[in-house]
């Protein structure tokens, strides 16, 4: 769009999905690029794809902005580029790379993807030595020290990958909102990991510990829960709610619905019963809530169908399944599992190995892995693949026909 740019029209400019810019007919050149973040900078286009970052609305005045436009437009008539690219001043109103983040790649950012807490606190906490520097001077080699870095403290490959790809992914936004011109990455390659990797899940002796174990907390509970209200009869005092119920807490249905749908973690936590269909005996996991965006529906077996039918009995109010103590969205399970673990002296199992141990299983029993795939809600076959060697006598019978 082409216009008479003035501080009435800058105000008014909407924030769309996409980039776009406004060229202004005073000063031929100058054009402010709004971006989906509503960050809107000054920039000077000189020729076809030379372009250069004035400064940000706000900070630099129009009237500035037209001086420098027509500065830039004048040495590049006269010498080819701008005195400001030539002589190294190149970006010199560029943002650092901690205030594009800041100010402009996070609030993309958060707008269009969930999760976006550990994006952050991966870029807050691994990056601080190019924090400061400005956009434009930060160089693949600067980049490759932090990562050699990491790996001398004993991160993992797939661990390294996964912090330089929350980078990466603050360059190639830089890069496409022409910010700087090229990806300080592009030649840095992705260290190699294992795809397929050591997939962890319960043996028959550890699934038994893991069931007795959430058997001996819940007995535990309520013979503490019996003999507090003893005491409390012998005084004459309000006695506390039994527990002789199916349930003591949440923590044996989680880990049940767990281990037999699949779920994530936080699909579990977002789990309301509005989701739960006990005519079709169906859970659905609403895209709004999967790592995917995709919806999915995951029937349930006959344990699964029992644990929700007795816990929706006892569970209270609240829309959610699982719901924290106010009622609302529960937030952490750790300190419960990791206590169950101990208990059942299994080593080594997060939280997340109940859905491989859920797609194990699944696979040893012969379902194909297309079905298992659809189960977990993975976007791509590659993803289910790593559990293909599970599958009963596959290989074994192929190397008996030759």
């Amino acid at each position: 769009m082409k216009t008479k740019i003035t501080q009435k029209l800058i105000n008014s400019l909407p924030t769309e999905p996409n980039a776009y810019r406004v060229h202004d007919t005073v000063q031929p050149g100058l054009f402010i690029r709004v971006l989906p973040s509503g960050h809107k900078s000054y920039m000077v286009t000189w020729g076809r794809n030379k372009n250069a970052t004035l400064g940000r609305v706000g900070v630099m005045t129009l009237d500035q902005a037209r001086t420098e436009a027509a500065r830039h437009l004048a040495d590049a008539h006269e010498h080819g580029e701008p005195l400001a690219i030539t002589q190294g001043r190149r970006g010199a109103t560029l943002p650092s790379l901690r205030d594009f983040i800041d100010d402009t790649y996070m609030p993309w950012f958060e707008t269009h993807h969930r999760g976006h807490e550990k994006t952050r606190h991966t870029l807050d906490n691994n990056f601080e030595a190019v924090m400061a520097q400005r956009l434009d001077s930060i160089s693949g080699r600067d980049l490759e020290q932090i990562r050699t870095g990491w790996m001398q403290a004993g991160n993992q490959p797939s661990t390294v990958n996964r912090k330089m790809g929350s980078i990466s992914g603050v360059f190639s936004r830089a890069v496409e909102w022409e910010f700087i011109a090229a990806h300080p990455l592009a030649k840095l390659k992705q260290l190699k990991v294992d795809s397929v990797g050591k997939v962890r899940y319960l043996d028959a002796d550890e699934t038994k510990h893991l069931r007795e174990a959430l058997d001996a907390r819940q007995d535990e509970a309520r013979a503490e829960r019996e003999t507090a209200n003893k005491w409390r009869e012998d005084r004459g005092n309000e006695q506390m709610k039994s527990l002789l119920l199916p349930f003591t807490d949440h923590l044996k249905p989680m880990v049940l619905v767990s281990l037999n749908t699949g779920m994530r973690r936080g699909e579990i936590f977002d789990l309301k019963w509005s989701a739960v269909n006990f005519h079709t005996k169906t859970i659905t996991v609403s895209g709004a809530t999967t790592k995917t965006s995709d919806t999915r529906h995951i029937p349930m077996n006959k344990e699964t169908f029992s644990v929700l039918e007795d816990w929706k009995k006892q569970a209270g109010k609240s829309q959610y399944v699982f719901p924290s103590k106010t009622g609302g969205r529960l937030e952490d399970v750790k300190s419960a599992w990791l206590k169950l673990l101990q208990r059942a002296k299994i080593e080594s199992f997060r939280w997340h190995d109940m859905r491989h141990d859920f797609a194990s299983r699944l696979v040893m029993a012969g379902v194909p892995l297309n079905t298992v795939r659809d189960l977990l809600g993975h976007a791509d076959i590659k993803m289910t693949l790593r559990y293909a060697h599970l599958a009963p006598g596959t290989k074994a019978a192929a190397v008996d026909l030759l």
